[in-house]
């Protein structure tokens, strides 16, 4: 039997409460350069106000691989970026950046 969930209990309260774990800290820390790719990938796709198959087209890469860049079910080379960076117009810029300069 399912339990009733509150309609006003949001991700961010479950990843507030999750984040008092410090086994979840650790695991959600890990995966933050990973989530990045996602979000930056989708947001430069959107800032081009392309879609998936548009960019597919232009990049010559499957639209399905696009799809899974951006869900995280694939982690792609640097090569794919770029490929991705330039169909879009666009530079593709790694950095390490001090934990001191975040």
């Amino acid at each position: 039997m399912r339990k009733n969930v509150s309609k006003d209990y949001t991700f961010d309260d479950y990843l507030s409460k999750q984040m008092k774990d410090k086994e979840f800290v650790k695991k959600w820390e890990e995966l933050q350069p990973e989530l990045q790719v996602m979000r930056i990938m989708a947001d430069a796709r959107s800032y081009r106000d392309l879609t998936q198959k548009e960019l597919s087209k232009r990049s010559g890469i499957d639209q399905s691989e696009i799809s899974r860049i951006e869900s995280g079910t694939r982690n792609p080379s640097f090569r794919l970026l770029n490929r991705l960076a330039k169909a879009m117009d666009m530079d593709l810029v790694i950095r390490f950046v001090p934990n001191d300069q975040k």
